[in-house]
């Protein structure tokens, strides 16, 4: 899946993205809508991960679906 069906798909996808990042919060997702960038603050900022590694968690993730 690309990113561009994720955007599209955003709200089927909430699920599945608050299962990976159980630390997102509904609040959370509904911000994101669909937004990459916005997805890879939020990880850092809730796991205190590096831009890198949210964006390679990113990757993974899209990869599975």
């Amino acid at each position: 899946m690309n990113w561009n069906q994720v955007e599209g798909n955003w709200e089927q996808l909430k699920g599945k993205a608050q299962q990976q990042w159980g630390k997102l919060t509904n609040d959370d997702l509904d911000v994101i809508a669909g937004n990459r960038r916005e997805l890879a603050g939020r990880i850092q900022v809730a796991y205190g991960k590096s831009e890198e590694e949210a964006e390679t968690e990113i990757d993974n993730w899209l990869g599975k679906h």
